[in-house]
């Protein structure tokens, strides 16, 4: 009988967790909640205390809990059961563009929001600078939010980096600045020259590793934990503030 059809006439799991005054484990909260919505009656073993889960280890040869039983089969941990399910594995991915696609359309939506208390308009020039300013200032966090693990990843192709290996931890505090400033529409002498410095660096570095030297890194735009893939998006993301700090000087003499 295949996996599949296996799958299909179980129904019923037995699932052993840890639930101590000091400790819900969450891995045994995520398998149960999976088993009920696979459709399964789960028989829920509560692992009260630090000994009765060291026993229950010992006792089936495991290291971890939870442990989850199928028709009497242990399929394992978390990870295990959603495997067996068919399901992805979070973290097994190598390169996953989903931390860019959540910083850039949560800064879009912060865009049309600002522009309609600001401007009783959805869209507007406005509109797209607030979402450029909003965006630069949400990657800076990504990056800010540990500064060891970014500048580690960017000195594997920034090319001001790897000269000036400061560089890597002052560029997070310029981008997180200059959008700050160009969003709220000041200083912007200062600001657009910023942007547009790192971003022409940026920009020429990506340019290089990946189109010249073809090489396959993980690109740190959004964190040095992520996961994000070195290529179009990342020059995309640099030219883009490079057009921004040739256009707010501009924007700013024209009013």
């Amino acid at each position: 009988m295949t996996q599949d059809a296996t799958r299909q006439q179980a129904n019923s799991a037995e699932l052993y967790r840890m639930v101590t005054e000091e400790h819900v484990c969450p891995f045994g909260l995520k398998s149960k909640d999976l088993l009920e919505r696979q459709g399964l009656e789960v028989e829920d073993h509560l692992l009260e205390t630090r000994d009765q889960a060291e026993a229950f280890k010992a006792e089936h040869q495991v290291d971890t809990t939870p442990q989850v039983f199928i028709d009497g089969e242990r399929i394992g941990g978390y990870e295990e059961l959603r495997k067996y399910f068919g399901l992805e594995v979070p973290g097994e991915t190598e390169v996953s563009y989903r931390p860019i696609v959540a910083i850039f359309s949560t800064a879009f939506l912060m865009a049309l929001a600002v522009a309609w208390v600001a401007l009783d308009t959805l869209w507007s020039i406005r509109t797209l600078e607030w979402f450029v300013a909003i965006s630069m200032c949400l990657l800076g966090l990504q990056k800010l939010k540990d500064l060891e693990s970014f500048s580690t990843m960017f000195l594997n192709y920034d090319l001001l980096a790897q000269r000036q290996v400061r560089y890597g931890y002052v560029y997070p505090f310029v981008e997180t600045a200059a959008g700050i400033l160009m969003l709220a529409g000041v200083l912007i002498w200062l600001a657009a020259p910023a942007a547009l410095f790192i971003g022409t660096i940026g920009a020429v570095s990506v340019f290089k590793a990946v189109y010249i030297d073809k090489r396959e890194l993980k690109c740190a735009c959004a964190g040095g934990d992520s996961n994000v893939p070195l290529g179009f998006v990342s020059l995309t993301e640099n030219l883009i503030m490079i057009l921004m700090g040739l256009w707010m000087p501009v924007r700013m003499y024209l009013l």
